[in-house]
Parts: structure tokens; C-alpha cells; sequence
């Protein structure tokens, strides 16, 4: 299975069970987000630490889940950046734009103290 999702009380977890999101998958991932968006989950967190590469696509895929968090003033957490994929998430300037996190354990404790603001 490509993506596990995990649904918890506040939020959504995706985990990209691959080594790779790219081309082949990542129209996959884009069509479970928004199933899920579409599902009422306002908060997505998307785990990558199983994955060592990602393209275009597979970005855009991540851009996708965090425009679906905010257009229902959710919170989208981006966790578990390999070195390669982390490179590229920086070369592309989106560390300025997502809230990103070491772990996915992080990303939840980050959502409770968002919820408790």
C-alpha cells in the first residue's frame, strides 16, 4: 500500500509508504487528500520519512493538502523530510510558506498547542 492514512480526533495523518513520491504516485496522494479534505478533516499531517526522493509532482501534491488545510482554516504539517527531499523543499523555498516538523509525533504535539491557543 503506497499511503497509509491514520484518522485521530484533530487530525489526519498520510504517510507516503514509498521511497519516492513522484510521477507515478504522487496524482495518487493529490486524489487521497482531497478525499480526505472532502471527508471534513481540516488538519492533514503529511509524513515523508519513508520517502528519499521527490519531484515536481510530488510537490505539488504537498501543496495541494496545504491549500486544502488553509481553504478550511485547517492546519497542513509537512514531517519527516529525508536530506534529499528536505535539499528540495529548500531549493524550492517552501520551508517559508509550510509548517514543517523532524516528526510526526512533533507535528501532532504542534497541532495541540495550536488548538489550545
Amino acid at each position: 500500500m503506497a499511503f497509509e492514512i491514520h484518522k485521530n480526533w484533530k487530525h489526519t495523518l498520510v504517510k507516503v509508504n514509498s521511497d519516492k513520491l513522484d510521477t507515478n504516485n504522487a496524482p495518487d496522494l493529490k486524489s487521497k487528500l482531497v478525499v480526505v479534505s472532502n471527508e471534513g478533516e481540516k488538519n492533514i499531517i503529511l509524513d515523508l520519512s519513508s520517502c528519499n526522493y521527490c519531484d515536481s509532482s510530488g510537490l505539488r501534491a504537498v501543496l495541494v493538502a496545504n491549500r486544502l488545510c488553509e481553504d478550511a482554516i485547517g492546519t497542513f504539517i509537512l514531517c519527516g523530510l529525508q536530506p534529499d527531499v528536505e535539499n528540495l523543499v529548500n531549493i524550492s523555498m517552501l520551508h517559508t510558506v509550510l509548517l514543517i516538523t523532524k516528526t510526526a509525533e512533533e507535528a501532532k504535539e504542534l497541532l495541540v498547542k495550536k488548538e489550545n491557543l
